[in-house]
């Protein structure tokens, strides 16, 4: 998978502009993983999150230019960077806890589906999950559905519609944890 993960997809392509984005956080004396926290905190602080701004095909080229976005876009932006620099990437798909633990924060993209990157970190870490849209290292808050490419590769509903009229879907997801009680 890792070979793949380096390469263009249909929704992310390499370039110049998201190499020069990234390289702040890259230098030789950085391992992978500390130079990529440095990069979701800078796409964190670098870029809104507005879920007026894009649509499932805004080009990454857009989201770059205008700073703004949803967790689709900034887990693209991310990927986009770190393949940019020639280092494996995907994407992440699935749903956040809906109530944090007490004294955690809220994150950003609960109650709906969530997107996040993941990088390969080496033999020793392996692939490794970040959230941009939260600043954070994937946790058990987080929960995976599936893993990609890019949005295309992982889409959570596909299909046709047939008939007239305007239409829109609206998917609203409560996540919590299984009771640890032992059922009788």
């Amino acid at each position: 998978m890792a070979n793949v993960c380096v390469l263009d997809s249909p929704h992310i392509e390499r370039s110049r502009e998201l190499a020069e984005y990234a390289a702040k956080s890259f230098s030789p004396q950085r391992a992978i993983l500390e130079s990529a926290l440095d990069l979701v905190r800078r796409i964190h602080k670098d870029f809104r999150f507005d879920p007026t701004a894009t649509s499932v095909s805004t080009p990454l080229k857009q989201v770059l230019k205008e700073r703004r976005g949803v967790c689709q876009d900034f887990a693209h932006l991310m990927i986009g960077c770190l393949r940019s620099l020639g280092l494996p990437a995907r994407y992440m798909s699935g749903y956040l806890l809906t109530s944090p633990p007490p004294g955690r924060p809220r994150l950003v993209g609960a109650d709906a589906s969530h997107a996040w990157a993941s990088v390969y970190c080496g033999e020793s870490a392996g692939w490794v999950d970040l959230d941009p849209t939260n600043n954070c290292i994937v946790d058990d808050t987080h929960v995976t559905l599936a893993w990609g490419r890019d949005f295309g590769d992982v889409t959570p509903m596909r299909g046709v519609v047939l008939g007239g009229g305007d239409q829109e879907l609206v998917v609203r997801v409560t996540v919590t944890p299984a009771s640890m009680a032992i059922l009788e």
